[in-house]
């Protein structure tokens, strides 16, 4: 008995586009405000200076920090693609400070028994200054990246220069930022306003 075999093309659901969630800068110092310890500080400082995934920032090694030339390297991103982003003024002197105190051997942010620290600890760290800061929206350490690229938009800066700090493959990836900013919506007037009720 032979059974014959007939192909069906099925047209599949689109994915719902979805923006990610992003804080203001306001909001980014009110959290940054909650947080006492240096190491915890320095940890997300760095994700949202250098617009760091949680990855790249708990396998940072002390010598992926170049004071030198202001910039920090990040080895085997996504993708297995090294690159390199910001390393603001701010953002160094914080570094210097936590070097002194806590004399990090091979990575940069060790846990208390020398090996790397670990990504739930830093996701804790972060939910308890959201709390303190009295922010309802949902944060994650993503939610630092994706702010860090936001400002940049709105600061000004090309999208082509994002899209290599962030170390995204397609321009694609990065344009979603272009759907969150502010930037120019704050020049169109509601036609609400030009009625004359």
């Amino acid at each position: 008995m032979g059974y014959s075999r007939e192909t069906y093309y099925v047209d599949r659901p689109e994915k719902p586009f979805k923006l990610p969630q992003v804080l203001s800068e306001k909001e980014v110092a009110g959290l940054f405000r909650q947080v006492s310890n240096l190491k915890h500080k320095s940890i997300l400082y760095l994700i949202y200076a250098g617009g760091l995934r949680i990855s790249e920032a708990i396998n940072m090694q002390v010598t992926d920090i170049h004071s030198d030339r202001s910039l920090i390297l990040i080895r085997n991103g996504k993708g297995g693609k090294d690159r390199t982003t910001l390393l603001s003024e701010k953002m160094l002197q914080l570094l210097r400070s936590y070097y002194k105190k806590y004399r990090p051997k091979l990575w940069l942010f060790e846990g208390p028994n020398g090996k790397q620290y670990s990504p739930t600890s830093v996701r804790k760290v972060l939910h308890r200054a959201t709390i303190k800061a009295k922010i309802s929206k949902k944060v994650t350490p993503h939610t630092l990246r994706h702010s860090f690229a936001t400002h940049l938009l709105e600061r000004g800066t090309d999208l082509r220069y994002i899209q290599n700090l962030l170390g995204h493959g397609s321009p694609k990836t990065t344009e979603i930022y272009t759907h969150i900013t502010k930037k120019g919506i704050e020049k169109i007037v509601s036609p609400l306003e030009h009625l004359d009720i």
